[in-house]
């Protein structure tokens, strides 16, 4: 079901939230709740789209009691494992249940200030705020190799961002490049089909599987409770892994590397480059193969933000959430944000409710 609502240009209205995922919608139920006037604009076409065009067998690494936001728990069974499409379908109705003042099939194009605020400019219209909430992940635009272009046209490529399923691919062998959980989990898929190999560093992983009962019942909490609680920015040692994380990432979660050997994926040296048409290894050797896909990660993708509140590694400065340079902007939903949960439904939960009180206190 498509969400839209009637909006004329130069609308003027106090709070604009950019992106309409779980990070928006959670800051939009704060600010309902208080009465506030607000917008959510969102570039899909339907409120759960950015997790329905993730690849089909995708599943969550949380279990439904982590899955819900505030006001809804998530339905069913507390220790089940949902798929992507359950929970995007979940945060159409989110929306729906709270009435939710969501307008789809709206991608900002630009957003900068005047004299009374902030303007956002999102095809032929243009908004009004004094406030604006960028409610969005920093895995926003594909980033891939330069070296992309020398590869052979005939080698079918593809981000994971566009990945679906093994009908996308020609018939043969395929190369991922990116070891990390999505490089993983498609690796995973599809060695039950076609030779695979996966270049990338060891990631490392969660020492043990997350379906199992000691893992659903016990320690998921326990890692949950370390993340969310321990590795914040407000400890020691959450400030010193934070730099990292935020470039390497996390480790494996549900896939182990015996998974990975077992079905008969073969890791490869690092991919440097192109010869001859072909991906180059760390090691000279290039491989004769009928696709790649490249899990090479994202970049921010925030270039449509005309304001000067970015760092040299693109990411915005804030505490919190909070630009300070700019008062009245704020994010939600960014890596690690205040803690290593911040990414994840329940840390993005607590984060939206702390930048709802920034608002509400402002």
């Amino acid at each position: 079901m498509e969400t839209n609502i009637n909006v004329k240009k130069n609308l003027d209205v106090e709070t604009i939230i950019i992106g309409g995922g779980q990070a928006g919608l959670s800051v939009g139920y704060g600010l309902a709740k208080a009465g506030r006037s607000f917008m959510i604009l969102d570039a899909n076409k339907r409120i759960g789209d950015a997790w329905r065009n993730r690849w089909d067998s995708l599943k969550l690494f949380t279990p439904v009691y982590l899955n819900g936001l505030d006001g809804m728990p998530f339905p069913g069974k507390r220790h089940i494992f949902i798929t992507k499409d359950e929970m995007a379908d979940y945060l159409e109705k989110y929306s729906e249940k709270f009435k939710l003042p969501v307008i789809t099939n709206t991608r900002v194009d630009r957003l900068y200030e005047n004299e009374q605020g902030f303007e956002v400019e999102a095809g032929n219209q243009t908004f009004k705020a004094k406030k604006v909430v960028i409610a969005m992940s920093n895995y926003q635009k594909p980033k891939v190799p330069e070296f992309v272009k020398y590869i052979n046209p005939e080698i079918t490529q593809l981000h994971s961002k566009d990945y679906r399923n093994p009908s996308q691919l020609r018939d043969g062998s395929v190369l991922i490049v990116g070891a990390g959980n999505s490089g993983a989990d498609i690796a995973l898929e599809l060695a039950n089909e076609r030779q695979t190999y996966l270049s990338g560093r060891d990631v490392g992983h969660v020492p043990f599987r997350i379906e199992s009962v000691i893992a659903r019942y016990l320690l998921i909490r326990l890692v949950r409770f370390v993340g969310h609680h321990i590795l914040t920015i407000r400890t020691g040692i959450g400030r010193k892994i934070r730099p990292r994380v935020l470039i390497t990432g996390g480790p494996l979660v549900r896939v182990k590397p015996c998974d990975l050997i077992a079905a008969g994926v073969e890791r490869v040296p690092r991919v440097i480059g192109a010869k001859q048409g072909l991906p180059l290894l760390d090691d000279n050797r290039t491989l004769k193969v009928q696709n790649i896909i490249w899990s090479t990660g994202f970049t921010p993708g925030f270039s449509w933000i005309d304001l000067p509140i970015f760092e040299s590694t693109q990411e915005p400065e804030h505490v919190r959430g909070v630009v300070i340079k700019k008062p009245g902007l704020f994010f939600v939903g960014l890596n690690f944000l205040y803690s290593m949960t911040s990414d994840t439904i329940t840390g993005t939960r607590r984060d939206a409710k702390y930048i709802v009180r920034q608002i509400l206190n402002s």
